[in-house]
């Protein structure tokens, strides 16, 4: 016969697994707030006690965190080490470049789109003070990779989706090709400077949201990680075997 405390163990356990798939499934986003212990009590059928005991075995694996006098937050589900790899690993492969600048496509085009739609007057103002940051660098000659991650930062902060944020934020500058590839290369940088034309292509995305014009923004995006890809693939064609 199970006692008490063991019964009450294992339903806290049951409601941790259930919200542990649905947070790790994505029902639940990174900063989203759980529902309340009363809703939560009515929906699993359980008592506070019990909640609350899956609730700490959820925060006892980082899965989320409480937050006194305003509720309990989802940190996101864990990440496996090859999920966490998936953009580290420095390579001098420009098939790999290439196939994570179409990654990135598939993200950042929706992202432009969502951000014309979407974003405050405070966020198109942040992206726009991160090219002007970017066109300053450009005329002194100093290096653009901070200013390049920060311009598609503040794009995908302005989806306000957080999604896409977290996305580039666990990404990291690792997004912007040349990092990855001058890291393996010993510093050295084997395409001509384009910082001119990364500039031009950032400006046209920054009119298109600026102008709330969701479909020429995210024609934009795509351009600019196009272009990305062909200099990679041109750059491919010259490299020796």
């Amino acid at each position: 016969m199970i006692s008490g405390i063991s019964a009450k163990k294992t339903l806290a356990w049951k409601v941790a697994e259930q919200l542990r798939e649905q947070i790790e499934g994505g029902d639940y986003a990174p900063a989203d707030k759980l529902p309340t212990e009363p809703v939560l009590v009515e929906r699993f059928g359980v008592s506070r006690t019990v909640i609350r005991e899956a609730i700490a075995t959820l925060r006892a694996d980082g899965l989320v965190e409480s937050r006194h006098g305003v509720g309990v937050f989802v940190l996101g589900p864990k990440q496996t080490a090859e999920t966490l790899d998936l953009f580290t690993n420095a390579t001098d492969k420009i098939s790999d470049i290439i196939e994570e600048l179409e990654l990135r496509i598939g993200i950042e085009v929706e992202a432009a789109g969502l951000a014309a739609l979407r974003s405050s007057p405070a966020q198109e103002a942040e992206i726009q003070a991160q090219l002007d940051i970017f066109a300053k660098l450009v005329a002194e000659g100093q290096p653009t990779d901070d200013a390049d991650f920060r311009f598609h930062m503040a794009i995908a902060t302005a989806t306000n989706n957080i999604r896409f944020k977290t996305f580039l934020e666990h990404i990291g500058r690792r997004i912007i090709p040349r990092v990855k590839f001058r890291k393996v290369m010993g510093g050295i940088d084997p395409l001509p400077n384009r910082d001119n034309i990364l500039l031009a292509e950032h400006g046209e995305v920054v009119d298109a949201i600026l102008a709330r014009d969701p479909e020429q923004a995210r024609d934009a995006m795509r351009r600019h990680l196009l272009g990305g890809i062909k200099r990679y693939r041109g750059l491919a064609t010259r490299r020796p075997a």
